[in-house]
């Protein structure tokens, strides 16, 4: 049974900074592409970061870039979003993807397995 689990959400004040982690089990998907994606209360499920599968190729929501750093562990089975500068509208429930291919997306419908998200907390 394959599963992702994130971990590292959070309460913290603006500027703050925060680590999530990934881990996935069941299969390993060390040759597929991983994301982050997040959803804020009566908003829809929005894209964040993704990583190939080598994870030489990363790409950012416009929200977050240079802010947001996604990478991976394909030894561990594990990515990582390490997010600096927090706002509060990065206050979301964080989810990680994993996808079938190995190109990296934005693309919500091109992810296959998704955690059950992590809440982060930015107050003001």
């Amino acid at each position: 049974q394959v599963q992702l689990v994130e971990s590292g959400g959070g309460l913290v004040q603006a500027g703050g900074s925060l680590r999530l982690s990934c881990a996935a089990s069941g299969r390993t998907f060390s040759e597929n592409a991983m994301g982050w994606f997040r959803q804020a209360p009566g908003q829809e499920r929005e894209f964040v970061a993704t990583v190939s599968w080598t994870g030489r190729s990363t790409y950012y929501a416009d929200s977050v870039k240079g802010r947001f750093t996604i990478s991976r562990d394909n030894a561990k089975n594990t990515v990582y979003l390490q997010m600096n500068s927090l706002k509060p509208e990065d206050t979301a429930v964080y989810y990680c993807a994993a996808s079938y291919q190995s190109v990296s997306s934005p693309r919500r419908n091109d992810y296959n397995y998704w955690g059950q998200g992590t809440q982060v907390t930015v107050s003001s």
